[in-house]
């Protein structure tokens, strides 16, 4: 499969939902999630099945292994969430088949969580219009999959998170709505100010690419701006502060890494405009953030790639470790 594949391209190519990522979750009281399959796919890499009362279905995680993790069998490790962006056939194989982050973090002690976020789950609880029970992505991520890595991976206190597309989103919401359990967050190409411009068409353009209703996850941002302000990083500036925080993008012209002939991509734009305004709003509240804003780019794995490089010493720096 090639590495290259834009947002746009997925979008277009997607002609069916992962129904079973998006059942409604159990309405078991206190259940815990199980794990249910787990499969060793390579040296440092496992594949994990887990049975989530937050979705009411089973869900996959992949997990790279630190290089030490068998030779020191009492530590214990901080802990990389890479998010992945929408749609079918991105998931969340994604990142360690597009890009070199196996071979980039063999060295580094550090245990790397790829969870599924289905199609377009948007690393959030859905309103789903007032119904229950709703799927619960963010659940599933921070508190399910958080305990079946402290129970059976060792994972320590100290996390980063970091995430492109819309998990550049999920990276930074996460970060706000779930203030003190990561020490470091970085956006590549992210839709991190998700009222800005006609970002809230492009969300509901999405869902709607997946089959998915574009009022069910927080319904219509006018009717119910205050449920989306909830969930937007730029509304909820000031939590992110004592967070380290990278956020980078490119202005939807081809540039270094592209083919020849790529044309011009409106949506990394858009993702500009959107960061643009996020890291105003932090420096408007006087809360520290690094930029990247490199010029010529498009919704690409090169350069997501390339920007997990350049953030990676001030993760690194938040998870305590010595780039």
């Amino acid at each position: 499969m090639a590495r290259r594949r834009s947002w746009w391209t997925a979008a277009a190519t997607a002609t069916a939902v992962l129904l079973s990522c998006l059942a409604v979750p159990s309405s078991a009281s206190g259940a815990e999630p199980e794990v249910v399959r787990r499969t060793t796919v390579a040296e440092r890499m496992v594949d994990l099945e887990i049975r989530s009362p937050a979705l009411g279905t089973t869900a996959p995680v992949r997990i790279l292994l630190p290089e030490k993790w068998d030779e020191q069998p009492s530590r214990t490790w901080p802990v990389l969430y890479l998010l992945h962006g929408c749609c079918t056939p991105v998931d969340y194989r994604s990142w360690t088949e597009w890009t070199d982050v196996e071979q980039f973090t063999a060295d580094k002690d550090v245990l790397v969580v790829m969870p599924s976020d289905g199609p377009a789950g948007m690393y959030s609880q859905w309103w789903n219009q007032g119904r229950t029970p709703l799927p619960d992505w963010e659940s599933f991520h921070l508190d399910e999959v958080r305990e079946v890595l402290e129970r059976d991976y060792r994972a320590g206190q100290r996390r980063a998170v970091a995430g492109l597309s819309i998990g550049g989103y999920g990276a930074m919401a996460y970060a706000f709505r779930r203030r003190g359990m990561f020490d470091a967050a970085a956006s590549y190409s992210g839709a991190v100010d998700i009222l800005q411009g006609s970002t809230p068409t492009g969300i509901q353009s999405i869902l709607i690419s997946q089959n998915l209703g574009p009022f069910d996850l927080w319904g219509q941002e006018h009717a119910n701006r205050l449920m989306w302000m909830a969930h937007n990083p730029a509304d909820n500036a000031e939590d992110l502060r004592g967070v380290e925080l990278y956020v980078s993008c490119g202005n939807g012209e081809p540039g270094p890494l592209d083919p020849p002939g790529q044309e011009y991509e409106a949506h990394e734009k858009s993702s500009l405009d959107s960061s643009r305004s996020f890291t105003d709003r932090l420096r408007q509240h006087g809360v520290p953030v690094t930029t990247n804003y490199y010029g010529n780019g498009t919704h690409a794995w090169e350069y997501w790639e390339r920007e997990l490089h350049a953030s990676w010493p001030l993760l690194a720096r938040g998870m305590g470790l010595v780039p």
